[in-house]
């Protein structure tokens, strides 16, 4: 049985951009650049992680979240929390997609930010169809008396590890470091430890790793670095002229 923690959300503010993970340290690694180019804008910004990672080979449920806390200061987050559901065992069950419902309902995130549908680990591409599914409930008023219903404008996908086309790139060439900066502050995922030492790449190699796929996407747009979305919908564009990305 899964119990949902009890998280402070009747003083939690109204967002303007959520972005909702399966685990501590993704979204830093996907999202993390647009979550600060928009805090930066003035927008109201916040992350909900669906696991705590408990399966990991390194670190603790406890000390991970300490560090996503560590993050979401360096994205300047005004909401982060984590919801402790199953980590390597996420399912898109009644109980879950019910919790998460009500969260995106107290939060009334505009835009959603989910991983990608489709991703090698199953707990990703669980947290990405239980993140929609739950927002599109959110909006239903008869699944829950107890707070007004609330369905997102828009949900994007972060689509950094996926292999295909992005519907747009947004240029986080400023914020670049900083997102690699938050990444690192899960220093029990990324530190020199003995725990899965031989497994996982050192801190250097993942921080050029991170550079390319940023230096990639940011080449599509004429930017130096950026981070690829994709939305399901048709993008609408009013003014030819307005548009950015030159043809030459």
């Amino acid at each position: 049985m899964f119990y949902p923690p009890l998280l402070d959300l009747e003083n939690a503010p109204a967002l303007d951009v959520l972005a909702i993970a399966a685990h501590p340290d993704d979204i830093e690694q996907t999202c993390g650049g647009a979550l600060l180019k928009m805090a930066e804008m003035g927008y109201v910004t916040g992350a909900l992680d669906l696991t705590a990672g408990d399966m990991g080979t390194r670190g603790s449920p406890e000390l991970r979240m300490e560090e996503a806390r560590k993050a979401a200061s360096i994205l300047r987050l005004d909401f982060r929390e984590n919801l402790q559901m199953p980590d390597a065992r996420l399912e898109n069950s009644i109980p879950l997609r019910m919790t998460l419902m009500g969260v995106i309902r107290r939060l009334k995130p505009k835009v959603l930010i989910l991983p990608y549908w489709e991703a090698r680990h199953p707990d990703h591409y669980v947290a990405s169809i239980l993140g929609f599914e739950a927002a599109f409930l959110s909006g239903i008023r008869k699944m829950d008396d107890l707070a007004e219903p609330h369905r997102p404008f828009k949900v994007v996908y972060a689509s950094s590890y996926a292999t295909v086309a992005p519907s747009f790139v947004m240029d986080i060439t400023p914020y670049f470091e900083r997102r690699m900066e938050s990444l690192f502050a899960y220093e029990s995922q990324y530190g020199e430890t003995a725990q899965g030492a031989g497994l996982f790449p050192k801190k250097e190699e993942i921080h050029d790793r991170l550079r390319s796929i940023a230096r990639y996407y940011g080449n599509l747009i004429g930017a130096k670095y950026g981070e690829p979305y994709v939305v399901k919908e048709t993008m609408k564009v009013d003014d030819l002229v307005s548009m950015g990305v030159r043809s030459f």
